[in-house]
């Protein structure tokens, strides 16, 4: 059975989850304030956090940057659902730690996909074959553990920053275009996906492993194509 914890202020909001989900192996749980949502994480950590934005008391980002500052609930998976449909919103969402981003209004169905694919990533179904670890030159990631290593210095990550390093180490000195990241990490449809959204997990990991962000030694951009990891 997974659970999950939907966290809105709109009661209507989590009544159309909680039938939308029901009889299909999922637990809802509910939260209407960013404060009695972290009181209920700390209870029972859920498998997914479906987060709105704009709440009482604390607002989701703050949530969400509470959750990620926990080394306990560091890797829990957060799924923005909110209806801010600006860029700047997005990039903020991933900015507090998000994994992935849902506008409202919104389809049952894709939410529930959203939510199959953050388990994948939590759950370290990744189609890899017995695999445990990938290593670049001294940056190395544990597929069991979920962990990333520079030298000896082990690095928390978040499930979209362990998914989208893998990605991206499995296929070192191959450049991935932005378009494809967000197909095969994000499971965004094709020309449905925010190339900003693969930005600010860049950074977002360029902050983590490498020494000065703005000199990366890793994770390379490839002006007007994409990303790699540099081999």
């Amino acid at each position: 059975m997974t659970n999950v914890l939907v966290v809105d202020d709109d009661t209507r909001i989590i009544k159309l989850i909680e039938a939308g989900l029901r009889g299909k192996s999922y637990r809802v749980s509910a939260a209407t304030t960013g404060i009695s949502a972290l009181n209920a994480i700390a209870r029972q950590t859920p498998d997914v956090v479906v987060l709105d934005v704009q709440m009482p008391d604390l607002t989701g980002l703050e949530v969400c940057e509470r959750l990620r500052s926990n080394h306990d609930q560091s890797q829990l998976a957060v799924l923005f659902l909110s209806g801010g449909i600006t860029t700047e919103d997005k990039i903020a969402a991933f900015e507090a730690g998000a994994d992935d981003y849902l506008t409202k209004p919104f389809d049952l169905r894709e939410l529930e996909h959203r939510i199959k694919a953050l388990l994948r990533r939590t759950n370290g179904n990744n189609g890899q074959s017995g695999q445990t670890e990938l290593a670049v030159r001294n940056l190395r990631l544990n597929t069991k553990t979920f962990m990333a290593f520079v030298d000896d210095r082990g690095i928390q990550l978040t499930p979209v920053e362990y998914e989208l390093l893998r990605y991206l180490m499995s296929r070192a000195g191959e450049v991935i275009s932005a378009e494809q990241l967000l197909q095969e990490v994000w499971n965004y449809y094709p020309g449905t996906g925010d190339p900003a959204v693969v930005r600010v997990q860049i950074m977002n990991l360029r902050d983590k492993i490498e020494e000065d962000r703005r000199a990366p030694t890793y994770i390379q951009t490839v002006y007007r194509h994409g990303y790699m990891i540099a081999a």
